[in-house]
């Protein structure tokens, strides 16, 4: 696999992820190891396919045969998703959005098909899914195939349309564990974007997602960063406490 290396992240990207919670590095990630992803997702998926044959079942955890997948923390037993993760370009998009300190905080591939039941995410901030005080941290959000309205990509609400830019109080919907925090009119930006893209955002930026209506799976892999360890109220861990970056050396 191609080693991924350091690209230019500009001010004027860096200056939209602070004005408007986002930006979007076109087709960075080589083809090669675009393949090396796709392939990865692909054989866990399988996976998941063949212990829902063994337990005779047609879903497992939050994923559903044939429709939806949810695949977390593959990178503990596959070497080249640890490498993607802990790479120079994923250096370069923490710096130039939480800084200096990171820790991986979340990784997981979310495959879309054609199941309409569970497909639409409402608006709302990664931020409002953590219930103690935080630092914001930064999403990056990579599609292994092109994505666009039709095969349910996300939709990022620039801050100036949300009108804040600070973690809001979320509400659970009735009869899902799904949380809302956007209850205006506007419809967002869609990221249409090629395989190899990285939609980079912040928890605090407004993002949903609508449903695939292609007949091809729409493949994503999400990995997320944070620039200090978060822990739930008890002050047990959320999430991943692996450090990555430590006054802007790699740890890792």
């Amino acid at each position: 696999m191609t080693t991924l290396e350091k690209i230019n992240i500009t001010d004027e990207q860096k200056r939209q992820y602070q004005e408007d919670g986002f930006f979007i590095l076109d087709k960075v990630i080589p083809d090669d190891v675009l393949e090396t992803l796709r392939n990865e997702c692909d054989s866990l998926i399988a996976e998941q396919d063949a212990e829902m044959e063994k337990q005779g079942v047609t879903e497992l955890n939050l994923s559903r045969k044939n429709s939806r997948y949810f695949v977390f923390l593959a990178y503990k037993e596959r070497k080249a998703l640890g490498e993607f993760i802990f790479s120079d370009l994923m250096e370069e998009i923490c710096k130039a959005t939480i800084g200096d300190d990171a820790y991986l905080f979340w990784e997981q591939f979310v495959v879309k098909g054609l199941d309409k039941k569970g497909a639409e995410f409402t608006w709302h901030q990664d931020s409002g899914y953590v219930d103690s005080e935080h630092k914001p941290y930064v999403n990056c959000w990579i599609p292994l195939v092109d994505v666009n309205e039709e095969n349910g990509t996300v939709y990022l609400l620039p801050y100036s349309k949300a009108g804040t830019k600070d973690k809001i109080e979320h509400k659970v919907m009735e009869g899902s564990k799904d949380r809302v925090g956007y209850f205006g009119d506007e419809r967002g930006v869609p990221v249409v974007a090629k395989a190899g893209s990285i939609a980079v955002f912040s928890s605090t930026c407004f993002h949903r997602s609508g449903p695939n209506n292609t007949d091809e799976m729409r493949r994503a892999w999400a990995i997320q960063y944070s620039p200090e360890i978060i822990c739930e109220p008890d002050g047990s861990l959320k999430g991943l406490d692996e450090k990555f970056l430590e006054n802007g050396k790699r740890v890792r």
